[in-house]
């Protein structure tokens, strides 16, 4: 904020306001310009103020460890004095240089008609102050992301923080080139004053004119000492006259304008356009200010454009990388797939697969990010990830938090796509997974062609056939057959806890898997129990019709066979895919 304020104050002179050929400051821009210079000035002051109480961190204690906080108001102050980029480099940025110099310096200079040196000591000045102030800066955002690792949050800050450096190296050449531009007009004034012999006096008559506060329809200059004559325009202030200005032939109409907003936006107009073409519209005279200026302008806008340009090639580089990846990928994939001359339906379904993992997890492998974290520090983030969503499962309402965590530290994430196979009947289970989002179609065979099918919702889980697997005494080390098929219906996703961890989780917390209130949940969620249920409800049903409507259903059932002895069939058929689990 305090860089872009500065350059503010060359805009306080004007020369040939209103067509007066003289020199003089716009108190009003300038009172304005220094109300806001010290508020910035104050902003900074609570800066340093909080700088005598904030704790630092001791040199001698990074011999050995992270370092040790010293929190004793007197060494810290002790440390902030002798600091050479402490509190005397804090206090030389904010001192009221520019306001000292506008307000006591640039009248009476004006008074004495000393253009020359009032635009030496105004550029001067303005260095003098400006260049430790961009360092200052710099210094205390390099302070902060030593303390943060960043400076702002996101890639875009970086990016309008680039911006913005640009926009003011572009406020700062435009002031600059302002006042440099009067000074020409002063040395033009006073040349053809010497041609023509004449008495001008290039200071107004009011050094400091308060042009804010005139009526509106007031015309002529009234820092002239006439406010109601017009002054003809002389041809120094003509854009078409006979002096030729080089580079600062634009700014005539400028310095003379009556609009301050006119006098701020232009020149900082000029310095965008100059700095963005490397000065290539600049054709200088042979005057060596002007020459060296145009060379200082032209290798700032090349050095700036360069750093803006590779920024912003950083910064797309960063936001687009994941997606480069992904593109990648895909060109591998399919360059694999052509090699090996894979069947269309098989490359449609991994292109899906591809894209579906790609819309859930964004690209990244959550687990490989965070798998090289201290083992507490990953717990608590997975415990933050996945607890609420392990919690939906009923198997783990009633779980103590010891081994929700040790369950959410071992739990890593799926995605399956839609029409997806997840697992076949008889294919060994290899984890048991619990559906987040989407629906799951479990398919079982029975007998004769027959299919028992459910819908698995988000909450359920399959697989539980490990549950057995691993609490059984004594251990089989072979893992169990799936009882069915799980598909896809749509887009799932899912946590999976491999049969290794599972198998851990057991023989450690046994105690917590083996009580009634566990193995009556465990069955009732159990997509295998279910089945089984059903068959015997259907079971049931059929021989209440029997009892109820014996006769009837006997006499439809004639040349096919007894009806009790198919019966007796079904109901041994039914009844040898019971489940079993661990607690009978």
């Amino acid at each position: 904020m305090s860089l872009a304020v500065d350059p503010l104050f060359f805009y306080a002179l004007s020369i040939g306001r209103g067509g007066a050929p003289c020199l003089y400051m716009d108190g009003g821009l300038a009172g304005m310009v220094t109300v806001l210079r010290t508020c910035v000035d104050a902003v900074h002051l609570f800066h340093i103020w909080l700088q005598f109480r904030l704790a630092y961190v001791s040199r001698e204690s990074l011999v050995v460890g992270c370092g040790k906080l010293v929190w004793d108001a007197s060494a810290i102050a002790s440390h902030y004095l002798h600091s050479i980029k402490g509190f005397w480099f804090d206090a030389f940025v904010i001192l009221p240089v520019p306001q000292a110099v506008f307000w006591l310096v640039v009248p009476k200079l004006i008074r004495e008609e000393q253009m020359k040196v009032i635009m030496t000591i105004l550029l001067l000045i303005f260095l003098f102050q400006f260049l430790p102030k961009v360092y200052h800066s710099i210094y205390l955002m390099r302070r902060m992301q030593k303390v943060t690792g960043y400076i702002f949050g996101t890639i875009w800050w970086g990016f309008g923080l680039n911006l913005i450096a640009y926009f003011i190296a572009s406020h700062v050449a435009g002031g600059c080139w302002y006042v440099l531009a009067i000074q020409r007009v002063a040395a033009c004034l006073r040349q053809e004053c010497d041609r023509r012999n004449c008495n001008l006096s290039l200071s107004c008559s009011e050094e400091v004119c308060y042009q804010f506060m005139l009526p509106t329809g007031t015309v002529g200059s009234p820092c002239g000492g006439n406010s109601t004559t017009m002054v003809r325009k002389p041809l120094c202030l003509d854009v078409q006259g006979p002096f030729n200005y080089g580079i600062y032939h634009w700014a005539l109409p400028v310095i003379s304008s009556n609009s301050v907003a006119v006098k701020i936006l232009y020149p900082i107009f000029w310095g965008l356009m100059t700095l963005s073409t490397f000065g290539n519209d600049l054709e200088p005279t042979s005057q060596w200010l002007e020459v060296i200026f145009s060379i200082f302008t032209v290798l700032s806008g090349l050095m700036l454009f360069t750093l803006l340009i590779g920024n912003i090639q950083v910064f797309l580089h960063s936001v687009m990388a994941k997606k480069r990846k992904m593109q990648l990928r895909c060109r591998d994939m399919e360059w694999w797939m052509r090699r090996r001359q894979l069947p269309s339906r098989l490359r449609q379904r991994v292109r899906h697969y591809e894209r579906q993992r790609w819309a859930t997890m964004g690209g990244d492998d959550e687990m490989d990010m965070i798998k090289d974290l201290p083992q507490g520090l990953r717990r608590d983030i997975k415990r933050y990830l996945c607890l609420d969503l392990i919690k939906k499962v009923p198997l783990f309402h009633n779980l103590d938090d010891l081994i929700l965590d040790n369950i959410c530290d071992r739990v890593k994430p799926l995605v399956f796509a839609r029409d997806e196979k997840i697992i076949r009947e008889g294919d060994p289970v290899l984890r048991i997974m619990f559906i987040v989002r989407g629906r799951v179609k479990r398919s079982q065979n029975l007998s004769k062609g027959v299919v028992a099918t459910s819908t698995l919702e988000p909450g359920g889980f399959l697989g539980d056939e490990l549950l057995s697997y691993c609490l059984r005494r004594p251990f089989i080390d072979r893992l169990p057959a799936s009882s069915a098929t799980f598909i896809c219906v749509e887009s799932t996703e899912a946590f999976g806890l491999d049969a290794v961890h599972l198998r851990y989780i057991t023989d450690h917390f046994r105690y917590k898997f083996a009580n009634e209130r566990l193995k009556r949940t465990a069955r009732y969620y159990s997509s295998n129990w279910r089945t089984w249920a059903a068959v015997i409800i259907q079971l049931g049903w059929r021989r209440c019709r029997m009892r109820t409507r014996g006769s009837v259903i006997a006499a439809a059932a004639t040349g096919n066979g007894s009806s009790e002895h198919r019966l007796l069939q079904y109901a041994a058929m039914f009844m040898s895919i019971k489940p079993h689990d661990h607690l009978e």
